[in-house]
């Protein structure tokens, strides 16, 4: 098929990509800020704060598995539809939340439904993408989450800075989810995309999910090498991203600096999506996934190596540089080796383990910065990227070629 009559910027995906902004805008518009909040509305101490804002991120973890299967074995829609109903409506809870129990509550049962969309979202983007176009989509797709996480952690701090009221922060999450959640409902893929999978007999759809064991219904077991190394970046994200402040102020004296650390590795994530789409476009995703790892290794060896302001915001691009290169090179190589009515699985098997990079990354930087100091933690890190990247070039690049389903 000739790829210049399949058209990218299709209808459904430009919605998809909308809903997919504005989950993300609603959730990094809280983000920087419920620290804040727990503190001074609750009292909490910042161990307590730590403890209640990590529920979140182990109920995201636990959802995606099962969010997966749910999306490859039921009606896609309706799965994306729930998701992101229930992500929307507690939204609701943080403004009923009166003490520090009910809303730590709220915000652990929150994680699911922010898991479970992200996994049907992005699989939504995938179905409806014409195939031939579907490496370079995917790369635009993750546009919507960089942008997001660009803008919503200043506007929500300048709005704060202004009204000083939270509940207006509620409220403004509350009403973007409800139109990224109408956004998605207007989709019309489902249609589509049964004609690929539900084309067939109800017996014959039984055979093909039963195809699955038990273990392969929530992680994609062919692609677990892939899954393995992802760990490694995620590994690293950790320990910086958690590490940061409290590192830019002890050791290097850079105060108020987070921000724009975030701010150029946002950009640093753009810029390369922007750049890499033409390499994905021509299915080159080994060639991008290994621009993205050297580039994060330089990223990472240059905010430990040179303890100065030059050496740390310059760190930012090239980690944002690589990221936005390792991201869409994975996530299109591990759904390239699972079949259609995969997709949702191989989808969260890259999500789960990032998620599980990070977590194991957050309690080691802890562990070793307390015993060792911060810079041994981000040689760490650094470490564990350049690793990751070797790992890709002599072991995962070969293991997916062999694969790869045509």
């Amino acid at each position: 098929m000739n790829t210049a009559k399949e058209r990218l910027w299709n209808s459904d995906y430009c919605k998809v990509m909308t809903a997919n902004f504005s989950l993300f805008f609603a959730f990094y518009l809280l983000t920087p800020l419920l620290p804040l909040y727990l503190s001074e509305n609750f009292g909490a101490t910042k161990d307590i704060i730590g403890m209640m804002l990590s529920g979140y991120t182990l109920t995201a973890l636990v959802s995606r598995p099962l969010s997966g299967y749910l999306v490859d074995t039921l009606p896609r829609k309706k799965v994306l539809m729930w998701c992101f109903f229930f992500f929307f409506i507690l939204f609701a809870g943080y403004l009923t939340a009166s003490t520090l129990l009910l809303f730590t509550i709220v915000r652990t049962l929150h994680g699911a439904p922010f898991g479970s969309v992200t996994v049907a979202n992005s699989t939504a983007a995938i179905d409806v993408l014409p195939s031939s176009r579907r490496n370079e989509g995917i790369g635009y797709f993750g546009l919507s989450n960089n942008i997001a996480m660009a803008i919503a952690p200043t506007i929500g701090i300048l709005v704060y800075k202004y009204t000083n009221n939270f509940q207006l922060l509620f409220w403004l999450a509350l009403i973007t989810a409800l139109f990224g959640m109408i956004v998605d409902g207007t989709l019309k893929y489902e249609t589509a995309y049964g004609k690929k999978l539900n084309g067939v007999s109800k017996q014959s759809r039984k055979i093909i999910q039963g195809h699955h064991n038990m273990s392969d219904r929530f992680f994609l077991t062919g692609g677990w090498l892939l899954a393995v190394n992802m760990v490694f970046f995620g590994f690293c994200f950790g320990i910086l991203s958690n590490y940061l402040a409290i590192y830019g102020k002890e050791v290097m004296g850079v105060t108020g600096g987070t921000a724009t650390y975030f701010a150029l590795l946002s950009v640093g994530l753009i810029v390369s999506r922007l750049q890499g789409t033409k390499a994905l476009r021509e299915g080159k995703l080994t060639l991008n996934a290994i621009e993205g790892t050297i580039l994060s290794s330089v990223g990472y060896v240059l905010f430990v190596a040179c303890p100065n302001q030059l050496g740390y915001y310059g760190s930012a691009l090239f980690i944002g540089l690589g990221n936005g290169h390792i991201w869409p090179a994975f996530q299109n190589m591990i759904i390239s080796i699972a079949s259609h009515n995969r997709r949702g699985t191989a989808n969260s098997t890259i999500l789960v383990s990032w998620d599980v990079g990070m977590g194991v990354g957050v309690l080691a930087g802890g562990f070793i910065s307390e015993r060792l100091g911060y810079p041994i933690a981000f040689w760490t890190a650094a470490a564990a990227q350049i690793c990751g990247t070797i790992l890709f070039f002599f072991a995962t690049k070969d293991f997916y070629l062999s694969r790869r389903l045509e």
